[in-house]
């Protein structure tokens, strides 16, 4: 039976994603393993490391075969200058995003089952003159989806994002019925395809405090999020709210839900991060393709200094063998 081959980015070359993929070559995988970075910079790495890991040229024609340790295929692209761990450098942006565009580009062909993504800083792209505000929203546009949804995974718990990365100033005008309307179904349908789930059960959390306090604390939820949530329902969506987020997030609710959709960034993360950190997977809902993640950044004060947790990108790599695995 043919394994699915997926296709890890190495993210920022000065942050720890270097040293996540050599560290999870270093163990068995019952999938293809492809990485996508510098050859050279990867060997260096390794040595800095202290990990023996033989790097090969990846070979597009040949038949994937399960991952076995101690090995590494690499899909190569070139750095534009060296990289010295812990030290960003915008010249390297470029070649950043010609990682993700190579994993885009290779899973849309049917080359590669998913792609799963090492940390990349937003910061150094944007300071190179490239607009960034995120792996979700970057491949959302090279892929022509309109309603991306970023979903993080700790273990049972599930928690989608209506909004992503935006000033909390900018949410409550960012956030509509239509866009929720649509975030609901297609979480709806991420989760009955990527997840198996037969009738996904969705809490959907308020904007304001008390989810609004009918209406004394801010009429989103009467004006804008009930409204999604009936037409969800009337799409046979089964969406339960709004719920304030102290409540949604109790163990009582999550025990009767299969996810959570959270208004913003910061009131979702912070509950997934507590209850799963380094073992946490971002996964985006609406592409075309099947993309996971880590749940963490850089971590640039690491880089190179075999401290770093590969534990996410474990979890992240696991989802996305189970998910291409089962059809």
């Amino acid at each position: 039976m043919t394994v699915p081959r997926l296709l890890l980015t190495s993210g920022e070359p000065a942050g720890v994603g270097p040293d996540l993929c050599l560290a999870i070559a270093a163990r068995d995988w019952p999938c293809g393993l492809v990485v996508a970075g510098d050859p050279v910079m990867l060997g260096s790495r390794a040595r800095e490391l202290g990990l023996s890991i033989a790097l090969e040229p990846y070979l597009p024609d040949a038949t994937p075969r399960a991952h076995r340790a101690g090995s590494l295929q690499v899909l190569e692209r070139q750095l534009a200058v060296p990289v010295v761990p812990g030290r960003l450098n915008p010249r390297n942006a470029p070649y950043v995003l010609e990682l993700l565009d190579a994993a885009a580009d290779g899973c849309v062909r049917g080359e590669f089952a998913a792609m799963v993504t090492a940390p990349v800083h937003k910061g150094v792209i944007n300071d190179a003159g490239v607009a960034f505000s995120g792996h979700t929203e970057y491949l959302a546009e090279r892929l022509g989806c309109q309603r991306p949804v970023m979903l993080l995974v700790a273990g049972s718990l599930r928690v989608a994002l209506a909004t992503t990365h935006l000033p909390l100033r900018a949410v409550p005008d960012a956030i509509d019925s239509p866009l929720l309307l649509e975030t609901l179904s297609v979480l709806d349908r991420g989760l009955k395809t990527g997840f198996r789930l037969v009738a996904p059960r969705i809490l959907v959390c308020g904007l304001n405090p008390h989810a609004g306090e009918s209406g004394h604390l801010g009429r989103e939820e009467i004006d804008v999020i009930e409204p999604a949530i009936e037409g969800a329902r009337q799409r046979g969506i089964d969406a339960r709210g709004p719920l304030p987020a102290d409540t949604a997030f109790t163990p009582a609710s999550l025990a009767s839900a299969d996810a959570v959709l959270a208004m913003f960034h910061d009131q979702g993360l912070p509950v997934l991060k507590h209850a799963g950190f380094g073992r946490g997977v971002n996964v985006t809902l609406g592409l075309p393709i099947v993309r996971t993640s880590v749940d963490h950044g850089t971590a640039l004060d690491l880089a190179a200094s075999g401290r770093a947790d590969c534990g996410s990108l474990v979890a992240a790599l696991e989802l996305a063998c189970d998910m291409t695995s089962r059809g």
